[in-house]
C-alpha cells in the first residue's frame, strides 16, 4: 500500500494582526454549524471573524462573537454556533483578522497538553475510577531562522513583550488549518562559529481550544 504520509514542507505559521474590511452578510442559516452568507468574501478555513450589526430575537448569540472560519465555499462561511430553531436576522456584518506569516519557519511542534482526570471513585467502587475533566492544547513550539526585520517575527517578539494573548493560524501542506489563540512565552535568540541567527524552541502556552478547519 503507498505511503499516506504528508510532507511538511510548505507549512505556514501566521500570526493574527489587525482588523481587515468588514464583509456585508445577506443571510443566515440557522443550525449547527451555523452558516452565513456574504458573496465573494475571500476568506479560507481557519480564518478568524468577528461577528456585528445581526438583529432578531436571538442575535444575542453571534454579535460580540470570535469564530473562526469553517467549511468556505465562494459566498458563504460556517462558524461553530449553535443557531438551532433560533431567530437571527441577517442585516450584519464579520470583520477578518489579517495574518501576518511568520517567515523563516523551520521547524513545530506542539498541541502536546492533556485533559485532566477527575477522581470519581466512591464506596461502592471495586477500583479506581475515573473520568475526564476540561482538556488542556498545552503548547506549540517553533524554530525560525532569524529576520530582525520580519513583521511575523516582530509581532511574536512584541505580543511576548507585552503578555498580550493573540491568535495563530498554522495551515499544513494539504489545506489543513489549526487556528488557536496563544501566550508567547520565550523567544530565545542563539548564534555560533559558521551558523545564522537562530531563534529555536519559541514557546507558545496554548489558551482555549484548538480548532481545525
Amino acid at each position: 500500500m503507498p505511503s499516506t504520509a504528508i510532507s511538511a514542507q510548505g507549512s505556514k505559521l501566521e500570526i493574527a494582526g489587525t482588523a481587515g474590511s468588514a464583509k456585508t452578510i445577506t443571510a443566515v442559516a440557522v443550525g449547527f454549524p451555523t452558516i452565513l452568507t456574504s458573496a465573494a468574501h475571500g476568506l479560507v478555513n481557519g480564518d478568524v471573524v468577528t461577528l456585528a450589526g445581526l438583529t432578531g430575537a436571538d442575535a444575542a448569540l453571534l454579535n460580540g462573537q470570535v469564530a473562526v472560519v469553517k467549511y468556505k465555499s465562494t459566498n458563504t462561511i460556517a462558524v461553530d454556533i449553535d443557531t438551532t430553531g433560533k431567530t437571527i436576522t441577517a442585516t450584519g456584518s464579520f470583520t477578518p483578522n489579517t495574518w501576518t506569516k511568520v517567515e523563516n519557519l523551520v521547524s513545530f511542534k506542539g498541541f502536546d497538553g492533556q485533559a485532566s482526570e477527575l477522581d470519581v471513585t466512591d464506596l461502592d467502587s471495586t477500583a479506581k475510577e475515573f473520568m475526564l475533566g476540561l482538556q488542556d492544547w498545552g503548547t506549540f513550539s517553533f524554530d525560525v531562522n532569524r529576520d530582525m526585520n520580519d513583521a511575523g517575527q516582530q509581532a511574536v517578539d512584541a505580543s511576548k513583550r507585552a503578555g498580550t494573548q493573540k491568535s495563530y493560524k498554522l495551515t499544513l501542506p494539504n489545506g489543513k488549518t489549526k487556528t488557536f489563540n496563544a501566550y508567547c512565552k520565550n523567544s530565545p535568540l542563539e548564534g555560533g562559529v559558521d551558523q545564522v541567527l537562530k531563534t529555536s524552541g519559541v514557546s507558545l502556552r496554548i489558551t482555549g481550544d484548538v480548532v481545525d478547519a
